[in-house]
């Protein structure tokens, strides 16, 4: 005799109470987080201002690691991250990706600004941001990757820089730091970064072609 399989469906009113449930948490987290420092807050808290049970807040996030982790990256890979990622991989010209990734850095820190500015100086010493922050890095670091590879590929890399050297060159160039340093504290508007981040990227990385100068 066949057993019977139990169906499994997903109930649209249910992820939507779930949706907005995240929601609430992590707006409660953003709130607290910047208001006392990462460290500071623990999940009960987080979750009496979100309205929620703790254990509700462990199922959807884990730890407060994971909340952070999620907080980080509903900032920093947006639909602004999104839209530019997705011209710079409709692209084939490597040359062209290397000079549109300047549009890429821009949309992540232009966005961690807005979202997450009053957060990162409340927590300016916080264990688990910088924790975060370095496996961010490494991620963004290992993206990179395949940009460079193709402009050593298709010959356009400049002589006098192996592909290491290019890879570091451009997670040095497009760096929360350069950002921080030219828009936060130097008075650069965004798309003057965005502009000066694409002339530099170029000039840095990219073979002039035969006849054609820097000048």
């Amino acid at each position: 005799m066949a057993t019977r399989r139990k169906r499994t469906y997903a109930s649209p009113r249910r992820d939507e109470a779930a949706a907005v449930t995240r929601s609430r948490v992590l707006d409660a987290a953003r709130t607290l987080f910047a208001r006392r420092g990462i460290d500071a807050v623990t999940i009960s808290q987080i979750a009496e201002r979100a309205g929620v049970s703790s254990s509700s807040v462990y199922a959807l996030f884990k730890s407060k690691e994971g909340l952070l982790l999620a907080l980080t990256q509903e900032a920093l890979f947006g639909r602004g991250y999104r839209a530019a990622s997705a011209r710079l991989d409709a692209e084939a010209d490597p040359v062209e990706q290397i000079r549109m990734t300047a549009s890429v850095a821009r949309s992540i820190y232009e966005s961690e600004a807005t979202e997450l500015g009053l957060l990162r100086g409340a927590s300016s010493f916080s264990l688990a941001l910088r924790r975060l922050e370095a496996t961010l890095e490494e991620k963004r670091f290992a993206l990179q990757e395949t940009r460079v590879r193709r402009l050593f590929e298709a010959g356009r890399a400049r002589e006098d820089l192996s592909l290491e050297k290019a890879r570091r060159l451009l997670w040095m160039y497009t760096s929360r730091d350069v950002y921080r340093l030219l828009v936060l504290e130097g008075g650069f508007t965004p798309e003057e970064y965005e502009t000066w981040l694409a002339q530099t990227l170029l000039a840095a990385l990219v073979a002039p072609l035969p006849g054609r100068s820097r000048a």
